[in-house]
């Protein structure tokens, strides 16, 4: 959030002033005040619950749709969180997918840019998958993000 406060062990808490920059030395005092208010209000928690439900329902969705529309690629992981990991049938590439996706409208990432070179070395044959997040479309965009993103897996699987 960027509001400058945290709650440190008294051990770590010269590391931490050391390693903030300037831009992190002020924050506005109404900006603290609105959180405050919001976390004792029991609106935060609220607030949480409910978008953990939202993107529940979103990534069921996601499921549900790769289930019906590409058979081949599966959602790994926990049903928790923004993202998900889709793992592809053998030989399709997730660079040509991602360009797929793009040239939709999406912006999806490759899995490999998320492992470190070298063990992205070391792992050569692995499957290839795609880091799909599924909480940036508005409520009303999100059907023709999956119908994108569908379109994109069954182009890019030919």
């Amino acid at each position: 959030l960027r509001l400058a406060w945290a709650v440190l062990p008294g051990h770590l808490v010269d590391a931490v002033i050391s390693a903030k920059t300037p831009a992190e030395w002020t924050t506005g005092a109404l900006d603290q005040l609105t959180l405050a208010d919001f976390l004792e209000s029991g609106a935060y928690d609220r607030h949480v619950r409910a978008m953990r439900q939202r993107y529940r329902r979103r990534r069921d969705r996601l499921v549900q749709a790769l289930d019906r529309r590409a058979p081949g690629v599966r959602a790994t992981g926990i049903a928790a969180g923004l993202h998900a990991v889709l793992e592809l049938p053998g030989g399709v590439r997730e660079s040509a997918l991602v360009a797929e996706a793009a040239h939709r409208g999406l912006a999806v990432d490759g899995l490999r840019a998320f492992r470190h070179p070298e063990a992205a070395a070391e792992r050569e044959g692995e499957r290839e998958a795609l880091v799909v997040g599924y909480g940036t479309p508005p409520e009303h965009g999100f059907g023709a993000a999956l119908d994108a993103l569908c379109g994109a897996l069954s182009q890019g699987a030919d």
